[in-house]
């Protein structure tokens, strides 16, 4: 009986991680990095993975029921997710739960971030709140076009479209300078 709990959740949940893996692909786009000036770093793999997971999270909110069912379990991947990655790292057991606190806080206050960004009249608020947080360099208004690119793209899909569309973002442009002689 209780093992036929598991099977049920762990159906529930495969979306879910399916969704997960194709975000955190994207938030892997070389370009990010290169173009749009994400430090190649676990903290900047997690700002772009935390980029993207909001831009899934902004779009989920707008669908209807069951969304918001699953916007509560991406959250809840994308941390376990990121414990994992604690726990994979070298992290000791007992120093995890104080990171997962300290990337909680980080995680809910970059959302909270650019979803005034994107609220606020002034046209360069969200490549300000992305120079902040995520790229300190001149890549956050290429970072700002893309995020505004992603949005429009995720506004055309319907629930079933997030869950089963192999690609939910737009390629980031990968401009490697070359070399001066």
């Amino acid at each position: 009986m209780i093992f036929g709990l598991f099977g049920k959740r762990a159906k529930r949940l495969a979306p879910v991680e399916a969704l997960l893996a194709r975000v955190a692909d994207a938030s892997r786009q070389p370009g990010l990095y290169i173009g749009g000036g994400i430090p190649d770093t676990f903290e900047g793999r997690f700002e772009s993975l935390t980029l993207h997971a909001f831009l899934i999270l902004r779009r989920l909110r707008e669908l209807p029921a069951p969304a918001s069912d699953l916007a509560q379990d991406f959250v809840d991947a994308c941390f376990a997710y990121l414990e994992l990655g604690f726990r994979q790292g070298g992290i000791s057991d007992i120093a995890v739960p104080k990171r997962m606190k300290k990337i909680g806080q980080s995680f809910y206050g970059r959302i909270k971030a650019y979803e005034s960004a994107l609220g606020a009249p002034e046209p360069g608020a969200l490549a300000e709140a992305l120079r902040r947080n995520v790229s300190p360099g001149e890549g956050a208004s290429a970072l700002a076009d893309y995020v505004g690119q992603a949005q429009k793209r995720l506004a055309q899909l319907d629930l079933d479209a997030i869950l089963g569309q192999e690609t939910l973002f737009p390629a980031f442009p990968v401009h490697e300078s070359t070399p001066s002689v």
